[in-house]
């Protein structure tokens, strides 16, 4: 759950990559994040993140005020949260069980759930037969799987994508939707920043649109629509 409240972002230079932006996500709901380049999207998720701090309003994530979350407790937050990143950052000497599991390593858990959490992790994205391979060994759209499975692993109540899709073909970016989707049948929320609108216009997600650090739209998906016009 994301509630943004009149949230304003103003850097030193007097830049504004928000403003005043109003919108909420809902449990277990899906949406789409778009605008163009500049348009705000990614300082809008280091905002849930708290990789960035609102100069003004309110947010509140997984019924956490975000101005509350302070020190130590950002960690603990964040473990709530999934995060897939438009390049993931894998280790391409180490196996996929190794980078799937660092997440969980550098929290501390037991070496037993971390196996366990891994499997099924790596097992969601159709890749449990290759978790002893390198990763440098896959392909792109298994390595993008790879750290779709590293965001997961934790079991997040929220999933954020920032461009997930933008390295790869048209073919594996829809393979790659509907493994988004199917964590969201599941019940987790998700928020994907994308410029990709022929990829997001025909599924049925609401898409938020940032222009200039304003959010100007918060309807229905394309498809939604057209069907409401027809």
């Amino acid at each position: 759950m994301i509630i943004f409240n009149n949230v304003t972002k103003t850097y030193s230079n007097g830049y504004h990559a928000l403003k005043q932006v109003n919108f909420e996500l809902g449990d277990g709901e899906m949406a789409f994040l778009t605008g163009h380049s500049g348009a705000g999207k990614s300082t809008l998720l280091k905002i849930i993140l708290l990789m960035e701090r609102s100069s003004s309003g309110q947010a509140t994530v997984n019924y956490a005020s975000l101005a509350e979350v302070k020190g130590r407790q950002i960690a603990y937050f964040r473990r709530s949260i999934g995060v897939i990143l438009q390049d993931p950052h894998l280790l391409p000497h180490s196996s996929v069980h190794e980078n799937v599991a660092l997440p969980l390593v550098i929290a501390g858990y037991r070496h037993q759930d971390i196996g366990s959490r891994v499997r099924a992790a790596l097992d969601k994205v159709g890749l449990l037969s290759k978790e002893k391979m390198a990763v440098e060994t896959l392909s792109q759209g298994e390595q993008e799987r790879v750290g779709i499975a590293r965001a997961i692993v934790h079991k997040p109540k929220l999933l954020l994508a920032d461009e997930p899709t933008g390295n790869l073909d048209p073919a594996l970016s829809a393979e790659i939707m509907r493994l988004f989707e199917q964590f969201n049948q599941v019940g987790v929320s998700v928020l994907i920043a994308t410029h990709d609108l022929s990829l997001i216009g025909h599924l049925r997600h609401r898409i938020l649109t940032l222009h200039q650090g304003r959010m100007v739209s918060t309807g229905v998906s394309m498809r939604n629509e057209e069907d409401r016009v027809s």
